[in-house]
């Protein structure tokens, strides 16, 4: 056991109900078994200076405009850049990681252009749910036995997990600026417990990239300048969740039919080849999200999408924004039939949704159609965006 049973005599100097001390090996080890019995796949532990080079690296991308929109990113980057500036208690950072690993190669949903692709880790529970109680539950149990105090955190606080992940040694930061596992390949998920307990450190793995380009070269929107430097303003995945306005027209026959994210430069890493898919029913993938036909989604509406997208991380980023990504992958589809429910949703209340039912519907429609439709509308457009894709697709059909 690692705490003193209630009958034993307390010692000389030790308090009733203390917890006993623990050899940090031994305790060690039972947190990482605690942690598979909790479904974790892997556990390792990094100091919290073990990152000295990240708060540089971070200003470096901050400074080039990396981050878009996502002010976040550039709040407290003190905090950021070290475990000790976000908790100056904190003695041990341990990193753990849930395998997403898809029984089946992501980039499959690709090919049929009248269905939806909906990146690998959103097709199911979300994440951020299943980690959080976790390692709630973990750091409940470790508190007690170690008298030790603990905090979690899951992609929601000013932590770099994947540089703290690497330092601990789950795996290495690839050529597409994501962890790479030996045994997961590029599907781990991550999560941290901070902890004032001394733990011992695991080393870094070296890194196993070699000469492989090949996360760079799939990219369908080059959004690699650099290996390991990811400019989110060109990146599929940033653009489908994150953006809030009309995507930018370079970046829509890209996007091809991803509804929601992107996973080719995941899915082609050779290291994925050892990588089991994931046997956690918690993050079952679930089949109505496998590749939704995108004239049922294009029907939805708040409520349904709501429900439709439930428990989800679909559901954060909204009705307006994911309708608008179906709208530019129904106007790649190349299907007129599908251009029905795009002329539908000119009508829309949302702006961002007119604006993408414009460019779909234009894509898929006879041109003396779409120039009488923009001299319909155009003028009683009151959004100046959707007015500007009105004079654009009327401008592309007269070319």
């Amino acid at each position: 056991m690692l705490r003193e049973p209630a009958s034993a005599a307390p010692r000389p100097g030790r308090p009733p109900g203390a917890v006993r001390p623990v050899p940090p090996e031994r305790l060690k080890a039972a947190l990482a078994a605690r942690a598979a019995a909790l479904g974790f796949d892997t556990l390792r532990v990094a100091a919290p200076d073990a990152i000295p080079e990240a708060a540089a690296r971070l200003g470096a991308w901050l400074a080039a405009g990396h981050h878009a929109t996502m002010d976040w990113m550039a709040a407290e980057p003190e905090r950021r850049g070290s475990p000790a500036g976000l908790w100056p208690e904190v003695r041990s950072c341990v990193m753990l990681g849930l395998s997403s690993a898809p029984d089946e190669d992501p980039l499959g949903k690709l090919a049929d252009r009248t269905r939806g692709a909906v990146a690998t880790y959103a097709a199911r529970r979300d994440y951020h749910d299943v980690l959080k109680g976790r390692l709630k539950e973990l750091a409940g149990w470790f508190k007690a036995k170690s008298g030790q105090d603990v905090k979690v955190f899951v992609d929601t606080a000013p932590v770099l997990e994947k540089s703290l992940a690497a330092a601990a040694g789950l795996g290495w930061t690839g050529k597409h600026s994501v962890l790479v596992s030996r045994r997961h390949g590029s599907w781990l998920i991550l999560g941290a417990l901070f902890t004032t307990a001394e733990l011992p450190r695991d080393a870094p793995e070296p890194d196993r990239c070699g000469s492989c380009t090949r996360c760079l070269a799939v990219c369908p929107t080059d959004a690699f300048p650099a290996p390991r430097v990811l400019d989110s303003r060109r990146c599929l995945a940033y653009l489908t969740i994150e953006h809030d306005g009309p995507i930018p027209h370079e970046f829509r026959r890209p996007m091809g039919n991803r509804i929601f994210g992107c996973d080719d430069c995941l899915a082609v890493c050779p290291w994925n080849r050892f990588a089991e898919a994931s046997r956690d029913v918690r993050m079952a993938l679930r089949p109505d999200l496998a590749a939704p036909p995108l004239a049922d989604l294009a029907r939805l509406d708040e409520a349904a999408f709501r429900a439709r997208f439930a428990g989800t991380p679909v559901r954060r980023t909204g009705r307006d924004r994911v309708v608008r990504n179906v709208l530019y992958a129904i106007g790649n589809s190349g299907e007129p039939a599908l251009a029905a429910e795009a002329r539908r949703l000119l009508d829309d209340p949302a702006p961002i949704v007119r604006g993408a039912a414009v460019w779909a519907w234009s894509r898929l429609s006879d041109p003396e159609a779409v120039r009488d439709e923009a001299a319909r509308r155009r003028d009683r457009e009151t959004d100046p965006d959707v007015r500007r894709e009105w004079d654009r697709a009327e401008g592309e059909v007269a070319a």
